[in-house]
C-alpha cells in the first residue's frame, strides 16, 4: 500500500517500463552488438584520455590524424567509375573531374582482376559488364587520353594483377611527362581479403604475397608518393561481416602485410606510410563512426609497439570509405539516396580521408551519369552546406561513441589474438576461419531480416506496390566485340618476338627471388597483354583453389 510519502517519489525504472514500455525488448546495432538506454561517465570508467583518446594530431589519433581535421583540407570526393571500352569510361571521367570530383576511381570488369583477356573462353558475356576492360598498354592509354596524370590522383580497384595494370598506368604517366616520383594514387593490391569475402584471385596466397612486397619495395624506390596498397575492409563488409568483424580482419591484413614486407628485408618506415584502407560506411551510424576511429588507435599501436616504427607517418592509418553497396535495394532505389547521405556522413564524422557515395540505381546496374553526379553532390552538401566539416571530431568525448570505440578495440584485439595463435592471417585464411566467421554473420543477419527483427525499409516494410521503374544503364556485347577487334589488330601489329621473350623472362624471374616489376613493365613496353603476363606467372605458381567452408 501506497504512503503519501510514496506518492511524493519519482516512478521507478521498472514502474516506468510498465508505464511507458519500449519498442522492443531488446536494440542492438547492425551487427548485431546490443545497445544500452543510456550511456554516462561511468560507462567511460578506465579510460584516460592522453592515453586512450588524445586531441586530434595527437597519438594514438582515436580523434583524427590531422589536428585541424576538415578545416585545413576537405577529404578526396572519389567517384567509382569505369564500364565498357576505355572510350566510354575515358569520357566518364571527364564528365565527373568536370562536375567537381578531386580524384578518380576506376572500376575494371571481371575478366580484367581475373588475367583473362577478352577472347578467352572464360570471359564470354563478362567484357565490360560490372567496368572497364583493360587489356594492354593500349587499352591504358586510351582510357586516360587527356586526362593529366600528374594532376590528379587515381585509385584502381585491382588485386591479383595489380602489378601489371599499375606498369601499365606508370608507363601512361611517364609518356605524359609525369614524373614516377611525384605520381600519386592507389592501387588496392588486397589479395588477402579476396581469398576472404570477394574471390577474385589467381594464384595461392604464398606467391601472392610476394608480388606485394615486390610493389612496395619497387615503389619506395621509384613512386615514393603511391599508395602501395589498400588494405579493404569493404568487400569483407560487404560479404556479410559484422563492423567489428571488418575492423579486425581487416587491420590484420594489415598487419600480415607488414609482417611480410619485414621478412623479405624492407624496413618498415620506408614503405608503411604507404599502406592505406578502404572502410566500408555501413547504415548504423554511431557503429560506423566508432569503427574508425578504433582503427586509427589500433593501428597506431601496432606500428609503433609491434613492429617498433620510428616515423608518425607509419603510426597514422590514412583510409578511403565507401558507402554500403550491399545495403542498397531494387526496391523503392530512391530511398538509396537518404541511405547513401546517412552512410556518407557517418564517414565524414569518423574522420575519412577520401570518399565515395554509391548511386542510387546500383542495385539495378552501373550508374547512369546523372545517378553518378548525384551521389558526388551528396559529398559536396556535407561539406559545404550542412556545417559538420568546421570542427575536428565533433562527437568525441560522447559517452555512447566513446564507450562503442573501446568496444570495437577490445573485440578486434581479441580476433587478432586468435588470428596469432595461429600463426598469421595466411594461416588461418588457409584454415578458412575467416570466411566462416563472415559466413555464419551473414547467416545470423538474413535471419534477422526475415523475421523482422531487422527492417529494410521498402523490403520487408513499408512495402510499395507496382513501383514505376527507373532508367538504367545496359552494358550491351557491343563493348565485346570492339575489345575483341581492338585484341586481334594489337596481335598482328606489335612485335611479337619482343612479346615473347619478354614473358619469358618474366616467367624466369618468377623462379627466384628477383623483384618481378622490371620484368612486368617490360612486358608491359612490349604490349603484352594482361592475360598472357598472368599466364607466364601461372605456369610458375599454378592457380588457387579454395578449401570448402561448411
Amino acid at each position: 500500500m501506497k504512503t503519501a510519502a510514496d506518492a511524493d517519489k519519482p516512478p521507478s525504472k521498472r514502474e516506468t517500463l510498465e508505464i511507458l514500455p519500449e519498442r522492443a525488448p531488446t536494440f542492438r546495432t547492425v551487427s548485431g552488438r546490443p545497445i544500452e538506454r543510456l550511456y554516462t561517465a561511468k560507462d567511460l570508467e578506465g579510460l584516460d584520455y592522453s592515453r586512450d583518446i588524445n586531441d586530434p594530431g595527437a597519438f594514438p589519433y582515436t580523434r583524427g590524424i590531422h589536428p585541424t581535421g576538415y578545416r585545413g583540407k576537405l577529404w578526396t570526393m572519389r567517384q567509382f567509375s569505369g564500364f565498357g571500352t576505355p572510350e566510354e569510361s575515358n569520357q566518364r571521367n571527364k564528365a565527373l573531374l568536370r562536375a567537381g570530383g578531386t580524384g578518380l576511381s576506376i572500376a575494371f570488369d571481371l575478366p580484367t582482376p581475373m588475367g583473362r583477356d577478352p577472347d578467352h573462353e572464360l570471359s564470354l558475356g563478362e567484357v565490360g559488364k560490372c567496368g572497364v576492360n583493360v587489356t594492354s598498354l593500349a587499352d591504358m592509354e586510351t582510357l586516360f587520353d587527356g586526362i593529366a596524370l600528374g594532376d590528379i590522383t587515381t585509385s584502381m580497384t585491382i588485386n591479383s594483377p595489380a602489378a601489371m595494370i599499375f606498369a601499365m598506368y606508370l608507363i601512361v604517366a611517364e609518356t605524359q611527362g609525369a614524373s614516377w616520383n611525384t605520381l600519386s594514387g592507389t592501387i588496392q593490391n588486397d589479395i588477402l581479403k579476396e581469398f576472404i569475402a570477394q574471390k577474385e584471385y589467381i594464384f595461392p596466397p604464398r606467391p601472392s604475397m610476394r608480388l606485394i612486397t615486390d610493389i612496395f619495395g619497387f615503389c619506395s624506390k621509384h613512386v615514393p608518393k603511391w599508395n602501395t596498397i589498400s588494405v579493404s575492409g569493404y568487400h569483407i563488409r560487404e560479404a556479410g561481416a559484422t563492423a567489428l568483424q571488418e575492423l579486425a580482419f581487416t587491420l590484420r591484413d594489415g598487419i600480415e602485410y607488414v609482417q611480410w614486407g619485414v621478412d623479405r628485408g624492407l624496413q618498415v618506415d620506408d614503405f608503411v606510410p604507404r599502406i592505406s584502407f578502404f572502410f566500408n560506411a555501413h547504415s548504423d551510424f554511431f557503429e560506423e563512426i566508432a569503427k574508425y576511429r578504433a582503427a586509427r588507435k589500433i593501428w597506431a599501436h601496432a606500428m609503433r609497439d609491434r613492429f617498433a616504427a620510428k616515423s608518425e607517418r607509419s603510426w597514422k592509418l590514412r583510409f578511403h570509405t565507401q558507402t554500403a553497396g550491399v545495403s542498397l535495394t531494387a526496391q523503392q532505389p530512391y530511398n538509396n539516396v537518404v541511405r547513401t547521405a546517412l552512410q556518407a556522413l557517418s564517414g565524414v564524422l569518423g574522420g575519412t580521408n577520401s570518399l565515395h557515395t554509391n548511386s542510387l540505381d546500383e542495385a539495378l546496374a552501373l550508374p547512369t551519369a546523372e545517378a553518378a553526379t548525384l551521389a558526388l553532390r551528396t559529398q559536396q552538401i556535407i561539406a559545404h552546406e550542412s556545417g559538420v566539416a568546421n570542427v575536428v571530431d565533433p562527437l568525441g568525448g560522447s559517452y555512447f561513441v566513446e564507450k562503442l570505440t573501446k568496444e570495437m578495440e577490445d573485440g578486434a584485439l581479441a580476433y587478432f589474438d586468435q588470428i596469432d595463435s595461429m600463426g598469421g592471417m595466411v594461416e588461418a585464411i588457409e584454415r578458412g576461419f575467416p570466411q566462416r566467421e563472415i559466413s555464419e554473420s551473414a547467416y545470423r543477419f538474413q535471419q534477422a531480416v526475415e523475421r523482422k527483427d531487422r527492417v529494410i525499409v521498402g523490403v520487408n516494410d513499408f512495402v510499395q506496390e507496382n513501383e514505376p521503374p527507373i532508367e538504367i544503364l545496359y552494358i550491351d556485347e557491343s563493348a565485346a566485340d570492339k575489345q575483341l577487334a581492338k585484341l586481334a589488330k594489337l596481335r598482328n601489329t606489335r612485335d611479337n618476338d619482343r612479346v615473347k621473350r619478354s614473358l619469358d623472362a618474366l616467367g624466369a624471374a618468377a623462379r627466384t627471388s628477383a623483384n618481378l616489376m622490371p620484368p612486368i613493365l617490360d612486358a608491359v613496353r612490349a604490349y603484352a597483354t594482361i592475360g598472357e603476363m598472368c599466364d607466364a606467372l601461372r605456369e610458375v605458381w599454378g592457380e588457387y583453389e579454395e578449401v570448402p567452408v561448411i
